[in-house]
């Protein structure tokens, strides 16, 4: 599997750390654009540099790298993943705005039927915002916010990212360690007691 991951500003870096060592583990083959924003996000949030989160990844692209192979519906893969995903980003996907190498590459995937998944991060959210992200939903890609779960009873914030990267894996079909859930009652089925 190839897959390509695009980190924006937004808070939330060490999703898409965690998700890169992931995919590697998995043997999928990752092309990576970091943002000029991600990449002060990624300092500010972790203790790594751009520079090492780049090394994760198969191949990493400059964000201005307009003509690198990604930004061609002729680039084979099997989807896209935008981790964590500014507004910005979001309303330049929204209304085809094009003009770096992880909005070109988001673009090529709604126009080429691919599958593209955001993990947006704002909290709250406008009523732009959430009409920017119902547009691009609209045009087929799978929007998975990373919000908090109590039922897998996590104990630490790596329980919570570990959670997050399962559910952006199970888009794909990928294996997770998630922990699924399961109910803690099953409920009695009316029918069977009226009878």
């Amino acid at each position: 599997m190839r897959l390509i991951v695009g980190m924006s500003g937004a808070s939330g870096a060490m999703i898409a750390v965690r998700l890169l060592r992931r995919l590697r583990e998995l043997n999928v083959e990752t092309h990576l654009i970091i943002t000029r924003g991600a990449e002060l996000t990624i300092r500010h949030e972790t203790d790594l540099e751009p520079s090492d989160v780049r090394r994760i990844a198969d191949q990493s692209y400059e964000v201005d790298d307009i003509d690198a192979a990604i930004a061609s519906g002729s680039f084979a893969h099997d989807g896209m993943i935008i981790v964590p995903c500014s507004m910005k980003t979001v309303a330049g996907i929204a209304v085809g705005y094009a003009d770096n190498l992880l909005l070109r590459a988001a673009d090529v995937c709604i126009k080429e039927n691919r599958r593209l998944v955001i993990v947006p991060r704002e909290v709250p959210l406008s009523r732009i915002h959430l009409r920017n992200l119902k547009e691009i939903a609209d045009c087929g890609a799978l929007i998975v916010p990373p919000m908090l779960t109590f039922y897998n009873a996590p104990t630490t914030l790596d329980d919570q990212i570990d959670h997050i990267v399962g559910k952006i894996l199970m888009q794909f079909g990928l294996p997770s360690s998630m922990t699924p859930w399961t109910p803690s009652k099953i409920l009695s089925d009316p029918i069977k007691d009226a009878d």
